[in-house]
């Protein structure tokens, strides 16, 4: 009972706002405007991200900035059952999202013109990401100086195997099937077939998504579409001649383009576009969240972001083991926290930092409910960790599988060499210099290194056979390094089912026999960010170790590549 008088006096707290505040919004509901405007900018988090409320020196945000999915979704809803509201004004400006996040967007922009409201979009620059976003509006508006860079999606794969040559490192990898392509990308001098084979199967996805959404908004045919994206990119003057969009205006003349009445401001003649919050601002009642007596239920949500390494650290570029794995416990020992999500963005990494994350997975789910949930990437390491939940989901195009391990070192000799310094090595035992990065492997020591290769892969194999419920002949034809898109990881029975970021997080309290209409969300684990560099792998990587990583992430996500679609 000692949250009653918090409760009680929080419920005051927010009746007397509103009670003081009434006067004011009554004389403003005749003013309530028929367009609110909404900016789109960023990741866009399904979730609002908590942080103080109040920051010394942070940079004011744009009143108009969209700060989560779930807020704009809830800010719709309002919108749709307003009969006097006509539509929203979208203002798209550097949005950067996951194929994941686009749809779930996508979605909500769909549900509010089913209610019969209209969705109007402006930009000044937008590009193939973000087309689609733009594209989807009732009527698309364009800066007369604006831009559409509508080119289609490039990926570009680097390898770094000539240049070890010339500075005197060589990479010695040891790996079991030749789908795990990523040793190549320090050992080959060329781009191998089952590599480009690889990226040449996600961009098909990938475009083949673009033409459908170009055909459904601008009202072309698939040939129409891929004709559009092959004369891109487009000025703004070739963009209405191509009907990509419907109309060239200034920002100034939005208001007026709108039907909105003029207001003289500073000697301007401007008709601005009201914001949501200005919006509430006319409601004699607006929506208030009461606090109750009883607390919402919780879902905790343990991310695993980043490549896998042992240790504790920084998140971001970096999932640590200890990190995640106390993040684990902690979901685990919440009493309010009734399931976990395990989202997991990430190429693999460390075989036994993997392994540990597993295992802390599984302890979890003999308490609660834990769904695991794959929005860009859960691959090699990475799903590893994932098969220790009751179920895994999956968007339709993440990066799902590459099942296989790889074992190597790297050899500094030559560049020692070069450099004049001379290093002997001296051993008792035959695999003693095993880990020395003075030279290559022995016979022996190779001979060694593949019986590692083959014990871990088939390890590997036991583990997500019985995860998924399947011998591990069936496992070995799926794995051997082969990457799948979501659809096609469902298809080889690797994931459970597609869906959304919402819709995995009310089925995790579905399992959990909680309520699944209204809960919070709670993150555990994080840090400070830690950046990556191509010095700490190779620090990293200075003794044989067991790696999982996901074939695709060197080719579309980073490491030295150009990446033109996430």
């Amino acid at each position: 009972m000692l949250r009653l008088p918090f409760v009680l006096l929080a419920n005051l707290f927010l009746g007397l706002r509103l009670l003081l505040g009434l006067p004011f919004r009554v004389m403003a509901v005749r003013q309530r405007p028929a367009w609110v405007r909404f900016r789109l900018a960023g990741s866009l988090p399904y979730r609002p991200r908590r942080g103080p409320r109040f920051r010394l020196g942070a940079p004011p945000v744009e009143p108009a900035t969209v700060t989560s999915l779930e807020d704009f979704g809830r800010a719709l809803r309002i919108l749709a059952g307003d009969a006097k509201v006509e539509g929203i004004l979208l203002e798209v400006e550097g949005l950067s999202l996951t194929d994941a996040r686009r749809e779930a967007l996508l979605a909500l922009l769909s549900d509010f013109q089913a209610a019969g409201k209209r969705v109007v979009s402006w930009a000044v620059m937008v590009d193939t990401n973000e087309y689609p976003v733009l594209g989807a509006a009732d009527e698309v508006l364009l800066a007369p100086m604006g831009r559409v860079e509508l080119v289609g999606y490039a990926a570009e794969a680097t390898v770094l195997g000539e240049a070890f040559d010339r500075v005197g490192i060589h990479a010695h990898f040891a790996r079991r099937g030749d789908y795990k392509t990523a040793p190549e990308f320090f050992t080959d001098g060329t781009v191998s077939d089952i590599q480009r084979q690889t990226l040449e199967t996600f961009l098909d996805e990938r475009f083949a998504v673009l033409v459908d959404s170009l055909s459904r908004s601008r009202g072309k045919t698939p040939e129409e579409a891929k004709a559009l994206i092959d004369a891109g990119p487009y000025s703004a003057k070739r963009a209405l001649e191509a009907g990509l969009v419907d109309g060239l205006v200034h920002e100034a003349d939005l208001g007026a383009h709108l039907g909105l009445e003029s207001k003289k401001k500073d000697g301007d003649e401007e008709a601005p576009v009201p914001t949501f919050s200005a919006y509430l601002a006319t409601q004699a009642f607006p929506p208030v969240r009461w606090r109750t007596l009883r607390r919402r239920p919780r879902l905790a949500v343990v991310d695993v972001t980043g490549i896998i390494v042992p240790g504790s650290g920084g998140a971001g570029r970096f999932a640590a083991a200890d990190t995640v794995v106390k993040a684990l416990r902690k979901a685990g020992r919440d009493p309010r926290a009734k399931a976990v999500v395990l989202a997991v963005n990430s190429p693999g990494g460390s075989g036994l930092a993997s392994e540990q994350m597993l295992e802390a997975v599984k302890r979890v789910a003999k308490q609660k409910p834990v769904i695991a949930y794959v929005d860009q990437m859960c691959a090699s390491g990475g799903y590893m960790a994932a098969i220790g939940a009751k179920e895994i989901w999956s968007a339709p195009h993440a990066i799902v599988g590459s099942i296989g391990v790889f074992i190597g070192k790297f050899e500094y000799g030559g560049l020692l060499e070069k450099l004049g310094i001379q290093r002997t090595t001296l051993t008792r035992g035959q695999n003693a210099a095993f880990g020395s990065n003075s030279r290559g492997f022995t016979p022996h020591e190779r001979a060694a290194l593949e019986r590692e290769v083959e014990e871990s892969y088939q390890s590997f194999l036991e583990l997500v056979a019985q995860a998924r419920g399947r011998t591990k002949e069936e496992i070995h034809e799926r794995a051997e390094g082969r990457v799948y898109s979501g659809l096609r990881a469902r298809d080889a029975g690797l994931v459970d089912r597609i869906g959304g970021f919402e819709e995995v997080c009310r089925h995790a309290m579905e399992e959990a026999r909680a309520p699944s209409d209204d809960f919070e969300i709670i993150r555990y684990g994080g840090g400070a960010r830690s950046k990556l560099s191509l010095l700490k792998l190779l620090t990293a990587a200075a003794h044989p170790t067991t790696y999982a990583f996901c074939t695709a992430a060197w080719g579309l996500w980073g490491f030295g590549t150009s990446r033109r679609f996430d």
